[in-house]
Protein backbone atom coordinates (compact mmCIF):
# COMPACT_ATOMS: atom_id res chain seq x y z
CA UNK A 1 0.00 0.00 0.00
CA UNK A 2 1.12 3.39 -0.87
CA UNK A 3 2.35 5.61 1.91
CA UNK A 4 0.02 9.09 1.86
CA UNK A 5 2.62 11.84 1.14
CA UNK A 6 3.13 13.99 4.54
CA UNK A 7 2.58 17.42 4.50
CA UNK A 8 5.33 20.02 6.16
CA UNK A 9 3.54 20.51 8.80
CA UNK A 10 2.46 16.56 9.86
CA UNK A 11 6.59 16.78 9.06
CA UNK A 12 6.80 18.70 11.74
CA UNK A 13 4.41 17.86 14.06
CA UNK A 14 6.06 14.40 13.61
CA UNK A 15 9.50 16.05 14.60
CA UNK A 16 8.49 17.66 17.61
CA UNK A 17 7.16 14.16 18.72
CA UNK A 18 10.48 12.62 17.87
CA UNK A 19 12.57 15.51 19.50
CA UNK A 20 9.70 14.84 23.30
CA UNK A 21 10.83 11.16 22.64
CA UNK A 22 14.63 11.53 22.50
CA UNK A 23 14.81 13.88 25.21
CA UNK A 24 13.39 11.34 27.99
CA UNK A 25 16.22 8.78 26.80
CA UNK A 26 18.71 11.38 26.58
CA UNK A 27 17.62 13.94 28.76
CA UNK A 28 21.42 15.36 29.71
CA UNK A 29 23.23 14.94 26.05
CA UNK A 30 25.82 17.40 24.77
CA UNK A 31 29.11 17.25 23.52
CA UNK A 32 31.50 13.98 24.40
CA UNK A 33 34.61 16.35 23.78
CA UNK A 34 36.18 17.20 26.80
CA UNK A 35 37.04 20.92 26.79
CA UNK A 36 37.22 24.10 28.98
CA UNK A 37 37.07 27.19 26.22
CA UNK A 38 35.99 28.06 22.79
CA UNK A 39 39.46 27.46 21.34
CA UNK A 40 39.84 24.12 22.95
CA UNK A 41 36.46 22.90 21.50
CA UNK A 42 37.43 24.14 18.30
CA UNK A 43 40.66 22.33 18.50
CA UNK A 44 39.24 19.09 19.69
CA UNK A 45 35.77 19.00 17.14
CA UNK A 46 38.95 19.52 14.27
CA UNK A 47 40.73 16.63 15.53
CA UNK A 48 37.30 14.49 15.95
CA UNK A 49 37.31 14.17 12.24
CA UNK A 50 37.46 10.54 10.97
CA UNK A 51 38.21 9.89 15.02
CA UNK A 52 36.39 8.87 18.07
CA UNK A 53 35.66 11.52 20.41
CA UNK A 54 37.06 8.91 23.39
CA UNK A 55 40.59 9.58 21.78
CA UNK A 56 40.23 13.02 20.92
CA UNK A 57 39.70 13.13 24.75
CA UNK A 58 43.20 10.71 25.53
CA UNK A 59 44.91 13.15 23.54
CA UNK A 60 43.85 16.98 24.23
CA UNK A 61 45.04 16.94 27.57
CA UNK A 62 48.71 16.38 26.85
CA UNK A 63 47.86 18.91 23.50
CA UNK A 64 46.46 21.79 25.58
CA UNK A 65 49.66 21.39 28.10
CA UNK A 66 51.75 21.76 25.69
CA UNK A 67 49.73 24.81 23.29
CA UNK A 68 47.75 27.33 25.42
CA UNK A 69 45.73 28.91 23.24
CA UNK A 70 45.50 30.14 19.74
CA UNK A 71 49.05 32.21 19.83
CA UNK A 72 50.63 29.67 20.67
CA UNK A 73 49.25 27.05 18.13
CA UNK A 74 49.93 29.62 15.84
CA UNK A 75 53.85 29.36 16.30
CA UNK A 76 53.74 25.89 16.86
CA UNK A 77 56.09 23.82 14.91
CA UNK A 78 54.36 21.16 12.57
CA UNK A 79 56.49 18.14 13.37
CA UNK A 80 55.90 18.86 17.38
CA UNK A 81 52.60 18.85 17.01
CA UNK A 82 52.04 15.73 14.74
CA UNK A 83 53.57 13.90 17.07
CA UNK A 84 51.14 14.11 19.82
CA UNK A 85 47.92 14.43 17.19
CA UNK A 86 48.83 11.60 15.60
CA UNK A 87 46.63 9.18 17.22
CA UNK A 88 43.77 10.96 15.74
CA UNK A 89 44.62 10.31 12.37
CA UNK A 90 44.83 11.96 9.23
CA UNK A 91 47.68 14.27 11.40
CA UNK A 92 49.60 16.22 9.14
CA UNK A 93 46.26 17.68 7.28
CA UNK A 94 44.92 18.23 10.81
CA UNK A 95 47.81 19.74 12.15
CA UNK A 96 48.13 21.82 8.66
CA UNK A 97 44.13 23.08 9.48
CA UNK A 98 45.25 23.88 13.31
CA UNK A 99 47.85 26.18 12.90
CA UNK A 100 46.03 27.65 9.59
CA UNK A 101 42.64 28.70 11.92
CA UNK A 102 44.66 29.74 14.94
CA UNK A 103 46.64 32.44 12.98
CA UNK A 104 43.57 33.68 11.56
CA UNK A 105 41.80 33.42 15.00
CA UNK A 106 44.90 35.75 16.30
CA UNK A 107 45.44 37.91 13.15
CA UNK A 108 41.49 38.67 12.34
CA UNK A 109 39.68 37.77 15.56
CA UNK A 110 42.12 39.42 18.87
CA UNK A 111 43.15 36.06 19.60
CA UNK A 112 39.31 35.15 20.36
CA UNK A 113 36.91 32.56 18.62
CA UNK A 114 34.22 33.76 17.00
CA UNK A 115 30.83 33.47 17.78
CA UNK A 116 29.09 34.00 14.46
CA UNK A 117 29.05 31.45 11.84
CA UNK A 118 30.20 33.45 8.99
CA UNK A 119 33.42 34.17 10.92
CA UNK A 120 34.16 30.80 11.86
CA UNK A 121 33.50 28.65 8.60
CA UNK A 122 36.13 31.82 7.32
CA UNK A 123 38.89 30.25 8.89
CA UNK A 124 40.87 27.77 7.12
CA UNK A 125 40.13 24.20 8.07
CA UNK A 126 36.60 25.18 9.36
CA UNK A 127 33.13 23.66 7.70
CA UNK A 128 29.86 24.08 8.99
CA UNK A 129 29.69 21.11 10.77
CA UNK A 130 32.98 22.40 13.10
CA UNK A 131 31.19 25.91 13.60
CA UNK A 132 27.89 24.40 14.66
CA UNK A 133 30.08 22.29 17.79
CA UNK A 134 31.63 25.26 18.67
CA UNK A 135 28.33 27.29 18.30
CA UNK A 136 26.37 25.06 20.22
CA UNK A 137 28.92 23.64 23.07
CA UNK A 138 30.68 26.42 23.71
CA UNK A 139 28.08 29.48 23.07
CA UNK A 140 25.22 28.54 23.48
CA UNK A 141 23.85 29.42 20.13
CA UNK A 142 21.15 27.04 18.06
CA UNK A 143 22.89 24.79 15.63
CA UNK A 144 22.75 21.84 13.65
CA UNK A 145 25.48 19.64 13.74
CA UNK A 146 25.31 17.05 10.61
CA UNK A 147 27.56 14.33 11.21
CA UNK A 148 27.11 10.87 9.81
CA UNK A 149 24.81 10.07 12.74
CA UNK A 150 22.58 12.48 11.77
CA UNK A 151 22.53 12.03 7.96
CA UNK A 152 22.22 8.36 8.58
CA UNK A 153 18.93 9.09 11.16
CA UNK A 154 17.47 12.21 9.36
CA UNK A 155 17.10 9.54 6.18
CA UNK A 156 15.90 7.30 8.03
CA UNK A 157 13.62 9.56 9.43
CA UNK A 158 12.51 11.36 6.21
CA UNK A 159 12.92 14.70 7.55
CA UNK A 160 15.56 14.59 4.35
CA UNK A 161 16.09 12.56 1.25
CA UNK A 162 19.57 14.25 1.11
CA UNK A 163 23.23 13.60 1.57
CA UNK A 164 24.98 16.83 1.18
CA UNK A 165 25.42 17.67 4.52
CA UNK A 166 24.57 21.85 3.66
CA UNK A 167 21.11 20.40 2.17
CA UNK A 168 20.73 18.09 5.55
CA UNK A 169 20.93 21.12 7.68
CA UNK A 170 18.96 23.46 5.46
CA UNK A 171 16.08 20.66 5.33
CA UNK A 172 16.26 20.16 8.78
CA UNK A 173 15.77 23.96 9.71
CA UNK A 174 13.06 24.08 7.92
CA UNK A 175 11.24 21.07 10.05
CA UNK A 176 12.58 21.46 13.73
CA UNK A 177 12.21 24.49 16.08
CA UNK A 178 15.54 26.80 16.04
CA UNK A 179 15.50 26.45 20.13
CA UNK A 180 16.13 22.28 19.74
CA UNK A 181 18.20 22.10 16.95
CA UNK A 182 21.54 21.75 19.14
CA UNK A 183 19.55 19.56 21.72
CA UNK A 184 18.28 17.62 18.77
CA UNK A 185 22.46 16.81 16.97
CA UNK A 186 23.57 15.79 20.27
CA UNK A 187 21.21 13.46 21.24
CA UNK A 188 20.96 12.26 17.38
CA UNK A 189 24.97 11.12 18.25
CA UNK A 190 23.80 9.00 21.25
CA UNK A 191 21.28 7.52 19.24
CA UNK A 192 22.49 6.81 16.49
CA UNK A 193 25.55 5.04 18.71
CA UNK A 194 23.19 3.21 21.12
CA UNK A 195 20.08 2.27 18.73
CA UNK A 196 19.96 3.28 15.36
CA UNK A 197 23.56 1.97 13.86
CA UNK A 198 24.47 2.54 10.75
CA UNK A 199 24.38 -1.92 10.05
CA UNK A 200 21.51 -2.93 11.71
CA UNK A 201 18.92 -0.10 13.42
CA UNK A 202 17.72 -1.75 17.02
CA UNK A 203 14.19 -1.10 15.71
CA UNK A 204 13.11 -2.97 19.06
CA UNK A 205 14.35 -1.01 21.71
CA UNK A 206 13.66 2.40 19.76
CA UNK A 207 11.46 4.82 21.64
CA UNK A 208 11.17 6.65 18.34
CA UNK A 209 10.31 3.50 16.10
CA UNK A 210 6.58 4.84 15.99
CA UNK A 211 7.40 7.69 14.23
CA UNK A 212 9.90 6.86 11.87
CA UNK A 213 8.87 5.53 8.66
CA UNK A 214 11.90 3.29 7.74
CA UNK A 215 10.84 1.10 10.76
CA UNK A 216 8.63 -0.97 8.71
CA UNK A 217 11.66 -1.96 6.21
CA UNK A 218 14.59 -2.29 8.71
CA UNK A 219 13.22 -4.02 11.87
Amino acid sequence: MKRKRETKEERKRRAASVVRALRNRYPDATTALTFSNPFELLVATVLAAQCTDKKVNEVTPVLFRKYKGPGEFARARRPSLEKIIKPTGFFRNKSRNLVALSKDIVEKHGAVVPDKMEDLVALRGVGRKTANVVLAGAYDTPGIIVDTHMIRIANRLRFTREKDPVKIEHDLMDVLSRKVWSDFSFMIVLHGREVCKARKPLCHICNIEKWCPSSELES
